[in-house]
C-alpha cells in the first residue's frame, strides 16, 4: 500500500507544484513497519522499507498500524481523519527536525491522504 504513494503523489501535478521547494526524506512508521521516503522537488522519488541500520530523515512520523488504517479508511472518524487531529490525539508522533514537516503541512497531509481507501490518484 506504502509502494502506491509514489505513482498517486506524482500523478497529482498541483500537489508536486504544491511541493516543488520541498526536498528532503522522511521516516513513516506504521506499527513495528518503517519507510523511508524521499522527496525530490515535490516529487516522491523513493520508498524503501526498512528496517533500517542507520536511516538518514529530516522528521519522522510514527503511529500505530490501527491509528493508521483508520486515519486511511474511506470515511475517517473525527479525530482519525487529519494528521493534526493524530497528533492532537497523541497516537501520531511527529520527531526530528519539524520545521521542515509544518512548513509543507498541506503537502503532507494531501500526500498521505492519497493512500486512504478510495482516494482519487
Amino acid at each position: 500500500m506504502i509502494e502506491d504513494l509514489k505513482n498517486k503523489v506524482n500523478g497529482d501535478e498541483m500537489l508536486v507544484k504544491r511541493g516543488r521547494f520541498l526536498s528532503t526524506s522522511f521516516l513513516l512508521e506504521v506499527g513495528s513497519t518503517t519507510w523511508l521516503i524521499g522527496i525530490n522537488e515535490g516529487q516522491i522519488v523513493s520508498i524503501t522499507k526498512g528496517p533500517f541500520v542507520m536511516p538518514s530523515w529530516s522528521f519522522a512520523l510514527r503511529a500505530s498500524e490501527d491509528e493508521w488504517s483508520k486515519f486511511w479508511s474511506a470515511k475517517p472518524q473525527p479525530g482519525s481523519h487529519d494528521l493534526m487531529a493524530l497528533i492532537k490525539r497523541r497516537v501520531l508522533k511527529a520527531e526530528g527536525n519539524l520545521h521542515v514537516f509544518m512548513a509543507n503541512l498541506r503537502y503532507f497531509k494531501e500526500a498521505l491522504v492519497k493512500l486512504r481507501a478510495g482516494a482519487a490518484a
